[in-house]
């Protein structure tokens, strides 16, 4: 079953006026602070930051360090780096947000609701 266009407005507009207080719920909770310590830690551990580094050295390596900017660099890692993370991480995170927001979206503001 395909959802229509109009269906398919509503529910971006939905998202949208979800999203604020959404993420601040999100944040107020912590859950967002700790959702980043876990992605660092599982980076770590999965070996992607080592690999991270090792591309940084390598880019600065080619281009010269002379030649070389922080918004350089950060244009050429982010996409590899972004395609790079392992599923697993890509999942469990996911599946700890799913459960953040099904636990509590009940406690959201009525004025977000009703939207």
């Amino acid at each position: 079953m395909s959802l229509s266009e109009k269906d398919k407005r509503e529910a971006r507009e939905l998202a949208a006026s979800l999203k604020g207080p959404v993420s601040q719920k999100f944040v107020e909770s912590g859950e967002k602070e700790r959702l980043k310590e876990l992605l660092r830690a599982r980076l770590v551990e999965s070996g992607w930051r080592d690999d991270m580094i090792a591309l940084c050295k390598t880019k600065i390596e080619q281009r010269g360090v002379d030649n070389v900017t922080v918004e350089w660099l950060v244009g050429q890692l982010t996409p590899q780096g972004r395609a790079s993370v392992p599923a697993s991480v890509k999942a469990d995170l996911l599946v700890r947000i799913r459960k953040f927001l099904a636990a509590n979206m009940s406690n959201l503001p009525q004025s977000a609701k009703d939207k």
